[in-house]
């Protein structure tokens, strides 16, 4: 049956995040700096790794690539959620929020992805330093690569195939300023226990899993080079410590919405700004704070960009 005849519902309202207007300006002039700020770092990081030859390894390929994810992260929900702020009425149409759901759900699982590749990468890189060039070819990025949007894809195809054709005939507000699963399915006109818990349970045992997967992958690498030198433990945690930090909070967040089961709105709120504002943001800055190659590579993209302006 075709969706049209079976929802009187064409667009959904988001409940946004406060009423207060000192508040509201407060959100907009945060949001909108952080947006751009991680706009102009992902991007800066994007433009060093492919202009210098000095980076193109495996590590800052996968970095690369991660930077990109993070822009398509804060693109999907935040210009929205900036320009929703001081409306009264803010209003997604019923094919924008299968939309947005759709990519939140891509992305992330392709980040997901691109996380397990880099913790491999440094298990290579630190364990098996010999044959880091022979797994880590051009060849295994790209298959990495192309794995974590194809996953992405499948996931994002079959969560969507569950959900695309239930009947919304009541209300259409979200406690929320954007759309996803949880909140989305609960306005349906039917039944939908055994499909939230379905969706939710699937989200929140693949975070998990790969989630516990890393940080055990990493304990793994510290425990080895520990093994046979204490400098080289050293020297490996100050290398890895970014890693984990990134996993921290890009998995905290999202087991949080769909593993957790006493969910607050509030704390699901302010979850969520964290999720779709900060994160994509800290990643490039916990990723080149400590690795000097990087920020010097990153200088000398910058002088570069001077350069061309002043003489053109």
């Amino acid at each position: 049956m075709d969706r049209v005849n079976q929802t009187s519902v064409s667009e959904f309202v988001f409940l946004g995040l406060t009423n207060s207007w000192d508040i509201q300006l407060l959100l907009f002039v945060f949001s909108s700096v952080f947006y751009l700020a991680t706009i102009l770092g992902n991007s800066l990081i994007l433009f060093t790794v492919t202009s210098d030859p000095h980076l193109h390894s495996p590590m800052y390929f996968l970095l690369a690539n991660l930077s990109f994810i993070d822009l398509g992260i804060s693109s999907v929900t935040s210009p929205k959620m900036i320009c929703d702020i001081f409306r009264k009425r803010k209003v997604i149409s019923f094919s924008g929020c299968i939309t947005q759901t759709f990519f939140i759900h891509l992305i992330y699982t392709a980040e997901m992805v691109v996380l397990v590749g880099m913790a491999f990468d440094r298990y290579v890189a630190i364990c098996k330093p010999l044959h880091y060039l022979i797994i880590m070819c051009p060849r295994t990025c790209i298959l990495l690569l192309v794995a974590a949007w194809i996953i992405g894809l499948i996931h994002s195809v079959i969560q969507m195939a569950f959900v695309i054709n239930l009947p919304f005939c009541g209300p259409n507000e979200l406690d929320s300023f954007y759309c996803d699963f949880p909140r989305f399915i609960k306005l349906a006109c039917t039944d939908t226990y055994r499909l939230q818990f379905m969706l939710t349970a699937n989200t929140g045992f693949v975070s998990s899993s790969v989630f516990l997967i890393l940080i055990i992958s990493y304990i793994f690498i510290l425990v080895t080079v520990q093994k046979h030198s204490s400098r080289g433990s050293s020297k490996a945690l100050s290398t890895l410590s970014s890693h984990i930090m990134v996993v921290i909070l890009f998995f905290g967040p999202i087991i949080y919405f769909y593993a957790w089961p006493f969910n607050t709105s509030h704390l699901d709120k302010f979850l969520a700004i964290f999720d779709a504002v900060l994160m994509p943001f800290l990643n490039p800055v916990i990723y080149t704070i400590r690795n000097k190659e990087m920020k010097l590579a990153m200088k000398r993209a910058c002088s570069q960009l001077v350069s061309f302006r002043k003489i053109s």
